[in-house]
C-alpha cells in the first residue's frame, strides 16, 4: 500500500489558527491524534458560523459529521501555533466533503491531513435534506 504525500498550503482555500495547549501533548511528547480531530471540527464549524450558514442553537438545517479520516506526517507539540487549512473537495445533494490540512505555523507541507464529511439534515427529523442554495454558493467559494 502506498502512502499519500503531504499536501502543500496551496491545496487549501481558507485558514484558522489554533494554539496547542499543555494538555494536548501525550506521553510521547507530541500532540495526541484526538486533538487533530478537534481542530478539524472547530475549523469547519467556525468557518460555517462565520459565513452565516450555521446557527448552532436554533438553525435549520444543521450539518452532522458522518465520516472523518486523518493521515499524519510530522509531529506537532506544545507550545506551538498550528494553521488549519480547509477546502471543499466535493459537494453532493446533501453531503459536503472537506479536505483539511494541519500545518505548523509557516510550514509549507502538512503535518497531517484528512477528510471530514458533513451531511445536511433537518434539525427535528435528522433526515438528509438538500444543501440550501445559499450554503452551496458559499461552499463553492472554497472548492
Amino acid at each position: 500500500m502506498s502512502r499519500e504525500a503531504p499536501e502543500s498550503r496551496s491545496a487549501f482555500k481558507t485558514w484558522r489558527t489554533f494554539t496547542t495547549r499543555w494538555s494536548d501533548n501525550d506521553a510521547y511528547g507530541h500532540v495526541n491524534n484526538v486533538v487533530f480531530y478537534q481542530w478539524f471540527d472547530s475549523a469547519v464549524n467556525a468557518w460555517m458560523v462565520a459565513q452565516g450558514m450555521l446557527d448552532i442553537a436554533g438553525g435549520d438545517p444543521i450539518a452532522l459529521v458522518v465520516e472523518t479520516r486523518c493521515s499524519y506526517f510530522a509531529p506537532l507539540e506544545f507550545p506551538e501555533d498550528v494553521e488549519v487549512g480547509l477546502a471543499v473537495a466535493q459537494l453532493g445533494r446533501s453531503s459536503i466533503h472537506y479536505r483539511i490540512g494541519v500545518f505548523g505555523a509557516g510550514d509549507e507541507q502538512a503535518a497531517a491531513q484528512g477528510e471530514f464529511v458533513h451531511v445536511v439534515v433537518d434539525r427535528a427529523s435528522r433526515r438528509p435534506v438538500e444543501i440550501p442554495s445559499g450554503w452551496r454558493a458559499k461552499l463553492e467559494t472554497i472548492s
